[in-house]
């Protein structure tokens, strides 16, 4: 199908963090892809309503109406990627979760448009305690999603399918959100279940990489908690995020490229 628009809802890996930098603005994944579904139709627009540390409940309160308000029928692609950032939150209720999010899918179906939705990845390689625990939280969230995408016939990008994204060279110095390289697979990988031309090599790992030694991984650790954890636990302790203040990259149908 030919996309006449694209509406991107979601947190942060929606928004772009931490691809590379254009016009003041972070690229990412969905940006990428807006770039290719622009080339099969000269009136297609763009809109990316995501924005950093949205919860799924913000989500549904301030994005999700003014998606539907923009929706033209089938010919109108809406991806939605939220409640990661639920999941990895110490009180997260897994019940209240699951069905926020069930409901906010259903309620995006009603709009018409073709929909798409993700899939996290549970096993990243990491041996932590947090990750341990995300992961498990995650297969549970995941099945749900799976469920959701067969009831309502959406489109479903399931990144676990595929073992090259435990691979934490797609990953930037913050430990969490994708680099450019990852954004530009994750677009890819859209792509290839938009049924578009994709590169042949998306999937293709990495090559083989020595493991640092142990003083630079205590070095690397040190400077990562000191350059993010430390604000991170610091928003959460004053019950900030890093969305607050801010504003939807793209909120309005945007003519494609800029």
């Amino acid at each position: 199908m030919n996309y006449q628009r694209f509406i991107a809802l979601g947190d942060s890996m929606t928004e772009g963090m931490t691809d590379e930098v254009i016009n003041g603005k972070f690229r990412g994944w969905a940006d990428r892809v807006a770039d290719v579904l622009a080339k099969d139709n000269p009136d297609f627009s763009y809109v990316n309503l995501a924005v950093r540390g949205k919860l799924i409940g913000q989500v549904a309160r301030e994005q999700v109406p003014a998606a539907l308000n923009l929706i033209e029928g089938k010919s109108t692609l809406v991806s939605f990627h939220a409640g990661a950032n639920d999941v990895i939150r110490p009180n997260y209720d897994p019940e209240k979760v699951i069905a926020e999010y069930t409901a906010t899918a259903k309620r995006i179906a009603t709009g018409g448009g073709t929909l798409m939705l993700f899939c996290v990845l549970e096993n990243t390689g990491e041996a932590t305690r947090s990750a341990k625990i995300w992961q498990k939280r995650f297969e549970i969230f995941n099945a749900n999603t799976r469920k959701v995408a067969t009831e309502l016939g959406a489109i479903l990008l399931d990144p676990n399918q595929d073992e090259f994204w435990r691979d934490r060279r797609f990953i930037s110095d913050d430990r969490l959100h994708m680099n450019a390289e990852g954004h530009y697979r994750a677009a890819q990988g859209v792509l290839f279940s938009l049924g578009k031309v994709v590169d042949v090599n998306w999937r293709k790992p990495l090559p083989p990489v020595k493991t640092d030694l142990l003083a630079i991984r205590i070095f690397k650790n040190f400077k990562w908690f000191i350059t993010f954890g430390i604000p991170w636990m610091s928003r959460r302790i004053r019950g900030r995020s890093s969305g607050d203040g801010r504003s939807p990259k793209y909120p309005t149908p945007t003519k494609w490229p800029i």
